[in-house]
């Protein structure tokens, strides 16, 4: 269970901010950037999303164990044998 914590907002210029603990913020993994959401009256915290984030682990699992054909040999078609001159 998570311990509830109270913070004073403080004054940014036209806006307001919490200081985050050092710890906390170590314990989230949170970086110089963050993503915020409301949800009823609570607001939430959390690490950025990465755009593309987990895509590179995504597509060597989804082409695990097959050949990688960008050409395959058997790609020929009847235009390509006829028309087409080297």
């Amino acid at each position: 269970m998570t311990k509830a914590m109270k913070a004073s907002l403080v004054k940014i210029g036209n806006s307001r901010g919490v200081r985050i603990p050092k710890s906390i913020i170590e314990q989230c993994g949170l970086g110089d950037r963050v993503e915020m959401t409301v949800k009823g009256r609570t607001v939430q915290i959390s690490a950025e999303t990465k755009v593309r984030a987990g895509w590179r682990e995504a597509f060597k699992k989804a082409g695990a164990g097959e050949e990688e054909l960008l050409f395959p040999e058997d790609m020929s078609n009847e235009w390509d044998d006829d028309e087409w001159r080297w």
